[in-house]
């Protein structure tokens, strides 16, 4: 759907009467980028509700995905949340900009990187080896987070806003947590 998305958006701005901006998608790229770890630490681990139905969303979102880091169900984020969240980074970009062409080229940018987030998150957890070196660190970065310590590494496309976070730290040094797969459990 994300590629779908992508496409139809280089149709619109290829045909269409919007206006691309190549700095426009970049930075829109780029708040996604410090947004993934914000929204990873903040949202996805908070705290457990006490409301019900918030609750179950907060297991469909991220809970559930620590309890089986590999289930494909689990593993991306679903339509009925990425959509809301795409329209809403419009709504705001278009308030800040008082553009419609450099807001859409703002939620492009936002969602070519949604999409290389989705691949770089699917990548480290199926059975395939990056071809990179930056690639397979990533890959080791993400599973200690799921695998050694919840509460470090959030970053699933790079380490910059853990080093920010002060949530990076040598996997050495970190004792494996009790509590990586079942998050927000008595320990």
């Amino acid at each position: 759907m994300l590629v779908a998305a992508i496409a139809a958006g280089v149709l619109a701005f290829a045909i269409g009467p919007l206006h691309f901006s190549w700095i426009g998608a970049l930075i829109g790229a780029l708040i996604f980028f410090s947004s993934e770890y914000s929204t990873h630490r903040f949202l996805f681990h908070a705290k457990p509700s006490s409301i019900e139905w918030l609750l179950k969303l907060q297991h469909r979102l991220h809970y559930d995905h620590h309890i089986d880091p590999p289930k494909l169900e689990l593993l991306f984020l679903p339509l009925w949340f990425v959509v809301p969240v795409a329209v809403l980074y419009f709504g705001i970009y278009l308030a800040v900009t008082r553009s419609a062409p450099l807001a859409a080229s703002l939620v492009f940018g936002t969602v070519c990187a949604l999409l290389f987030y989705e691949w770089v998150h699917y990548v480290a957890h199926i059975p395939f080896a990056p071809l990179t070196p930056f690639g397979k660190y990533m890959k080791k970065y993400h599973l200690w987070h799921h695998f050694k310590n919840e509460h470090f590494w959030f970053g699933v496309t790079n380490p910059t806003m853990d080093y920010a976070g002060i949530t990076y730290r040598n996997v050495e040094a970190v004792p494996r947590s009790t509590t990586v797969r079942e998050i927000w459990k008595e320990a």
